[in-house]
């Protein structure tokens, strides 16, 4: 029996071994087989869904899988393709683009590549079915031209941010939330406290829509050849009917793909082909390849101490303090780096691990390496604190960014407990030992510990933000207080320096790096993407060694570990807050749920 179970594992190391060898062998030859780009060719992208920020990180799609197209891959692809003849034109299917930012990000990508004098194409089968579209056409009004089925409609319906308050629930729940922040805009702690908006959650929310929407109007309106006053009125007697759209100017012609694709097929001429646009990037190359090298460090999803986290299934991330500034560190080190780029995508989180972040990007600087900073969909609360030290800050009009405040708390679970007929007894030593356990509240010294944490915490956020931004202290604290801005409005008051994208970012850097603005540049992801080997290494549990090139961690609950904790933690809607030490604070400034 020994021997048979020896022999059956030396069979199962050898499959493994050829299945290696075999993986490997098939890259090559894909790799040596590679096809070329068409002499005549229609680039194809379809926006059905969202664009990633960052690939698929370092996860199991990833590394055995094709990568998600990002927003990255795009914007480069159509900077190429702008300059190659071969490219006639672009067809874009569009559904859901994402955010504002995200949304503003490839306006002005198509705008780039219509500038070279190439055509671009928007095709829906309809702009909302029973629902709002209205940034999917904010999308689409960059194009030249517009199309949707004639069983379409265009949904324009505006702008509306919904967000739920469960301040009774929890009461009916025996659930009590003991959360404090600094100061009245920071809001993220309002589903669990309040039953519905507060007047300074309902003046910040206000303010981000209105200015949202305003972009989107003048945007519709200027790429349309409409006034604003037009668009509005639109806007308010949407849904509109496909032929109604053609009428008012907001689409081009009622057409299905068949026809979208034959009319642009016989436009580029003989032989032409279609390509998907991250097919002709992989076959094209990208551009920024050669010459001085600006170095490109990724900051995306909730901050968090320790190393990047990714989902091995989904490719969901997060900012991991750890390999961020592991990332910042080898680029400033790295001789051949002449600037850095630092991609913020963030909606906040840990205080602490949001300092080292923030530190790197300083000492960057002390180094003589610039720093510029491109914001995403969001770079809010803990997502500015790590932005706010660099060179220059470039945002989109969209982006949310600001809500320069803080939060910590817990909920206190001993009545929802008790209704359930369970009791949590404990033995502790030291006076404040069961301070952040939840099964009783904090006591007077608790409180005023915890009411002095988040004041030293505001107080260094609110300085800090005053000195890199060189505003006065007496400003800053007008702006902060946790209020959420678009970068719209935080460039007019002085928190951001350009608006903008990636173009915009790497323009600055080369500037602030004294090289001329047509210089040509190696645009270097930093860190190196882990190998395939790694993460699947990883995912069974072989941790590696403890190099900085080992940039990410994979986390995999186990069926059971997650319904322990699911249960434990049913009563809180906003499980994120349990991530987080909460004498640390939390600086998070999540967005209400969104329809537009």
């Amino acid at each position: 029996m020994k021997r048979f179970f020896i022999g059956a594992l030396a069979f199962v190391g050898a499959l493994s071994v050829l299945f290696v060898v075999g993986l490997v062998g098939l890259m090559l030859l894909a790799s040596a087989s590679k096809p070329g780009v068409p002499s005549n060719l229609v680039l194809e992208l379809d926006l059905e869904d969202p664009l990633s920020e960052h690939g698929g990180g370092d996860s199991l799609v990833g590394a055995f899988g094709e990568e998600p197209t990002t927003v990255r891959d795009v914007v480069e692809a159509l900077e190429k393709a702008g300059d190659d003849a071969r490219v006639k034109s672009l067809l874009v299917r569009i559904g859901h683009p994402g955010t504002p930012a995200a949304t503003q990000e490839l306006r002005d990508a198509v705008k780039a590549f219509r500038a070279k004098g190439k055509k671009a194409v928007a095709y829906s089968d309809t702009f909302g079915e029973l629902g709002n579209s209205t940034l999917g056409y904010y999308l689409a009004s960059a194009f030249d031209e517009i199309y949707i089925q004639p069983s379409g409609d265009v949904n324009i319906n505006g702008l509306a941010f919904e967000l739920p308050f469960a301040r009774e629930a929890f009461t009916r729940l025996g659930v009590t939330p003991r959360y404090f922040a600094r100061y009245e805009y920071k809001n993220a702690i309002n589903s669990y406290t309040e039953q519905d908006f507060t007047a300074p959650h309902r003046e910040a929310t206000e303010g981000f829509t209105n200015s949202l929407f305003g972009q989107i109007v003048r945007g519709i309106a200027e790429d349309r050849g409409l006034t604003e006053d037009v668009v509005r009125g639109l806007i308010d007697k949407a849904p509109l009917m496909a032929q109604e759209a053609v009428e008012a100017k907001l689409v081009t012609g009622l057409r299905y793909r068949d026809e979208v694709l034959g009319g642009l097929k016989e436009q580029a001429g003989e032989g032409a082909r279609f390509l998907y646009v991250k097919k002709y990037l992989e076959r094209a190359g990208r551009p920024n390849v050669s010459g001085n090298t600006i170095a490109l460090v990724y900051g995306v999803g909730e901050v968090m101490r320790g190393k990047n986290q990714s989902n091995p299934l989904s490719g969901g991330q997060s900012m991991g303090a750890e390999s961020v500034a592991a990332a910042l560190r080898k680029a400033t080190e790295d001789s051949r780096v002449k600037a850095i780029v630092f991609r913020v995508d963030s909606p906040g989180g840990s205080y602490v691990a949001s300092d080292t972040v923030r530190r790197e990007v300083q000492r960057a600087k002390e180094a003589g390496k610039p720093v510029i900073v491109t914001m995403g969909s969001y770079a809010a609360s803990g997502g500015y604190f790590v932005a706010m030290e660099a060179d220059r800050i470039v945002a989109h009009p969209g982006t949310l960014t600001g809500s320069i405040g803080v939060y910590a708390g817990k909920f206190v679970t001993a009545g929802f407990w008790e209704k359930l007929g369970v009791n949590f007894d404990s033995v502790a030593a030291g006076k404040n030992a069961e301070m952040f356990g939840s099964d009783a509240d904090y006591t007077p010294e608790q409180q005023a510990r915890l009411d002095a944490s988040l004041d030293r915490i505001y107080a260094d956020f609110t300085t800090r933000a005053a000195a890199s931004r060189k505003l006065p202290l007496e400003k800053l604290q007008s702006l902060a207080k946790g209020r959420v801005w678009t970068g719209e409005d935080a460039l007019a008051h002085g928190l951001v320096d350009a608006l903008g994208g990636y173009p915009k970012a790497l323009a600055l850097a080369k500037e602030a790096a004294k090289l001329p603005a047509d210089a040509r540049v190696n645009v270097e992801v930093y860190p190196r993407k882990k190998p395939a080997s790694a993460v699947l290494s990883e995912l069974l549990g072989q941790t590696g060694d403890n190099s900085e090139d080992d940039a990410t961690s994979i986390s995999v609950l186990s069926p059971w570990t997650t319904l322990v904790a699911g249960v434990r933690q049913v009563y809180a809607v906003g499980a994120r807050m349990g991530l987080f030490e909460g004498t640390r604070g939390e600086l998070y400034a999540p967005m209400p749920e969104a329809s537009w």
